[in-house]
């Protein structure tokens, strides 16, 4: 996760979405996972957010599973690829065709902005964030989910090694993630309060790679690396891969294991009632008095016995 505005081709990023939406149902398994994971943790909040913005809303997994939780009253849905987002207004919802790095929603607009693994493919990520946390109202949520860095990192070793060796070189062939350790700092640069960063990890069995490859096509999530490779992978590559991915990485079954990264984000729009962390050294109860137990200095902790 960098500031580096060009790793994506975003032109090819709307292409993928366009060419899956219209057999999503078949490869839609994560989204509806995540989306799961997402209202579950909503659910944790108190606050009611009666109008909400689903930002990057794929076939609207986000919908089928609110139903109202968090007070939703009314959930505008937006994507990058228009057949995405005629996918999604089937559920009767607002949808919107809207790029991620241009939202165009006017300032304290939204009570919640929430998003189902889209924001890993935008460019420039600290600028997006940037504008939705202009976009919530104050003490608006901002909750999502992205894929991080160690995403398909089998795939990732498999196709690097099996290139390597049929052709003596080698290009991005799987799209790079986010970092989670980096995630904090750029909600804190975007301006949002309380930032809470946390990971998890899901994993997915396949009989061959190329099961994999197309499922996840089937999810647009194909590989929209600028810099890609113009080859394409051959019959010789794949196999080679198949093989070092099912040495290195298959089960007891002779399956395949794919591992997902989650990364999710939970921040707040800054507002005056908020709580705040107090200033070092500001404290006026002393820890080991709220846990009973006797103070005992460095100094002394040093000394001999």
């Amino acid at each position: 996760m960098t500031d580096s505005m060009n790793v994506f081709d975003r032109r090819l990023v709307r292409r993928h979405r366009e060419r899956a939406a219209a057999n999503l149902e078949a490869h839609d398994f994560l989204f509806r996972e995540i989306a799961e994971r997402l209202a579950d943790r909503l659910d944790d909040v108190t606050r009611k957010f009666p109008l909400a913005l689903d930002l990057g809303c794929h076939g609207g997994e986000i919908a089928a599973v609110l139903r109202g939780r968090g007070g939703i009253e009314t959930l505008v849905q937006c994507d990058l690829s228009a057949a995405m987002a005629r996918r999604a207004a089937a559920n009767g919802r607002p949808t919107l065709v809207v790029d991620e790095e241009l939202l165009p929603f006017a300032p304290e607009s939204f009570d919640l902005v929430i998003s189902d693994l889209s924001l890993h493919w935008v460019n420039d990520l600290p600028g997006c964030l940037l504008q939705v946390r202009q976009c919530l109202k104050p003490d608006g949520l901002f909750l999502a989910a992205m894929l991080g860095g160690d995403t398909l990192y089998e795939l990732r070793q498999s196709l690097i090694e099996a290139e390597v060796a049929e052709t003596g070189g080698v290009g991005p062939r799987v799209s790079p993630f986010a970092d989670l350790r980096d995630a904090g700092g750029l909600l804190q640069r975007a301006g949002f309060a309380l930032p809470v960063i946390d990971g998890d990890r899901l994993t997915g069995s396949y009989p061959d790679i190329l099961k994999l490859m197309r499922d996840l096509r089937g999810m647009g999530e194909g590989n929209a690396v600028r810099e890609r490779t113009g080859r394409a992978v051959n019959q010789a590559i794949v196999a080679r891969a198949d093989e070092i991915y099912r040495r290195r990485f298959g089960d007891a079954e002779g399956r395949l294991t794919a591992t997902f990264q989650i990364i999710y984000l939970t921040a707040w729009a800054p507002a005056a009632a908020q709580q705040r962390a107090l200033a070092p050294g500001s404290a006026r109860t002393r820890l080991a008095d709220a846990l009973g137990t006797t103070e005992i200095s460095a100094g002394d902790k040093a000394r001999p016995r």
